[in-house]
């Protein structure tokens, strides 16, 4: 089977093209069958006011992408400026290949995958930060 699969804990809430889906009381998993479906899950959403960093905020305009507040062709130049700009700060290799990949995602048209690389960066971007967490504040 290929497609997307998503395991689901009880009442998780997951955002599929445009429409917010609820699982029910048990742990479940959907099968995603139709290719370049726009997922999120709403667990792992950034806020409006959490997108206070540099890769927080290219993350959020992958992910308002996926929820169709934006068209992919308005997101493509905003998404690759900024995946341009941490670049420019994120030097190790580890960093420089995750930017890449969420890159060539976006090219694609891929902003499910340009998301999930991006949010492997938000670690290593809150300990370059000092601690700094969501809310701007130091933790």
């Amino acid at each position: 089977m290929t497609g997307l699969v998503l395991k689901l804990g009880p009442k998780e809430r997951v955002l599929v093209n445009g429409a917010v889906i609820e699982n029910g009381d048990r742990r479940s998993r959907l099968a995603i069958l139709t290719p370049n479906a726009n997922i999120l899950r709403l667990r792992d959403a950034i806020r409006p006011g959490e997108a206070n960093t540099p890769v927080r905020r290219v993350c959020y305009i992958a992910q308002l992408v996926l929820s169709g507040d934006v068209a992919e062709d308005q997101a493509r130049h905003q998404l690759l400026r900024g995946i341009e700009q941490l670049a420019q700060a994120l030097m190790d290799p580890d960093s420089r290949l995750a930017l890449a990949e969420a890159a060539e995602a976006v090219q694609a048209a891929d902003f499910y995958r340009a998301l999930k690389r991006l949010r492997s960066l938000l670690p290593r971007e809150e300990r370059l930060l000092g601690g700094v967490g969501q809310s701007g504040l130091p933790s």
